[in-house]
């Protein structure tokens, strides 16, 4: 299962957004930072059309998709002992993608505080680089001093330009790499190479209007910087998780918001992993499955289980599209949009499969 870590400044609102999409119950005080200890938990994927396939087939059990999270000790870069970066950025390493919460509401005993959203992000992307520059200037150093540096000349000249990047205070993730020289630098771990999100946490206030102290120079940041920014108020996604999904609808509405917060933060995981989901139904179970976008058939038969790939036959694809449209399976096979794919199909982003296998 892959996972999502979520990072930041202590007291951003960062385990509290932890809480809500994993369901857990961590402590939110200050002194947690001082702990070290990240907390991991299972994040059920937002996605509305696993309720309406589950409305519509009546099954015993409705799965949604799941990521894992961690919830990474909030780090203040006046405070922070060696041993406690250490920490944070070993936690960071051990994850797919990052998630960054930034502060943006007012507490209530300070409601004149100001906010620093460019500079909160700004500490947490040196660290990120202080950390693979670090690693890189030393693995140069061991191939220049060592006794095969002719047979490392590849790896240098790749390490050089990434030492040259970071010096210039980018993201890996920033620049282009050839496949090959992405798959030579695999095995660093490197930080600033992992997709990173950017969650704006704000008063509820200003969550209709989404002008924020900062907001205009904070969203052109994210976009000079090449980050996805999602703006939520986790004081309004507790009061939306506690409404049946009618009363969400209306919530949303009243507030002229199209989708909650949760929701798009979840799109964005997805779309930075190269993840999508494909779907599986029927009386016993409505389940949505993770693939990678780009996996066959077959390979995603495999997902569900490994018998199904090593035997497969065929699969027989609906759109999910076709099927909130038509409204049933009886018409759309009236209609042929149920298609019959063979194991080289790419499969795409809401398909309905059923798969056809001997073993």
């Amino acid at each position: 299962m892959l996972s999502c870590g979520l990072i930041g400044r202590p007291l951003g609102g960062k385990t509290t957004l932890f809480n809500l999409l994993t369901g857990a119950r961590r402590q939110t005080s200050q002194f947690m930072m001082s702990s070290g200890q990240a907390a991991q938990g299972i994040m059920t994927v937002p996605d509305e059309r696993v309720g309406y396939l589950s409305s519509k087939f009546n099954p015993k059990k409705t799965i949604y998709a799941q990521l894992e999270l961690v919830d990474i000790p909030g780090i203040d870069a006046e405070a922070v002992t060696a041993e406690l970066r250490n920490a944070f950025l070993a936690s960071i390493r051990s994850v797919d993608a990052l998630i960054v919460v930034i502060k943006a509401f007012r507490d209530p005993a300070n409601r004149e505080q100001e906010f620093a959203l460019i500079s909160d992000l700004e500490q947490i992307n040196i660290e990120l680089l202080l950390s693979d520059l670090d690693m890189i200037e030393k693995r140069i150093l061991r191939i220049e001093t060592g006794k095969k540096k002719n047979d490392c000349a590849q790896e240098l000249k790749i390490l050089r330009e990434l030492q040259e990047v970071l010096g210039n205070e980018k993201r890996i993730d920033q620049i282009e790499l050839a496949p090959e020289d992405k798959e030579s630098i695999r095995g660093y771990g490197l930080l600033t190479e992992k997709p990173m999100i950017v969650v704006v946490n704000i008063d509820e206030q200003w969550l209709a209007s989404g002008d924020y102290p900062g907001s205009k120079e904070f969203r052109q940041y994210c976009q000079d910087q090449q980050l996805p920014l999602i703006e939520l108020s986790a004081q309004i996604e507790n009061e939306i998780r506690e409404l049946n999904p009618e009363e969400q609808l209306e919530f949303l509405s009243d507030l002229g918001i199209k989708t909650s917060g949760l929701s798009s933060l979840a799109r964005a995981v997805y779309e930075q992993l190269g993840l999508i989901s494909f779907f599986t139904v029927g009386e016993d179970e409505v389940r949505a499955w993770t693939i990678e976008k780009g996996m066959t058939a077959k390979e995603s038969a495999g997902k569900i289980h490994s018998d199904l790939e090593r035997g497969f036959i065929r699969a027989e694809v609906i759109s999910y599209e076709d099927m909130q449209r038509e409204g049933s399976l009886s018409k759309l096979r009236e209609k042929g949009l149920l298609r019959i794919e063979g194991k080289e199909y790419l499969v795409q982003d809401g398909d309905i499969m059923s798969i056809r296998f001997n073993v």
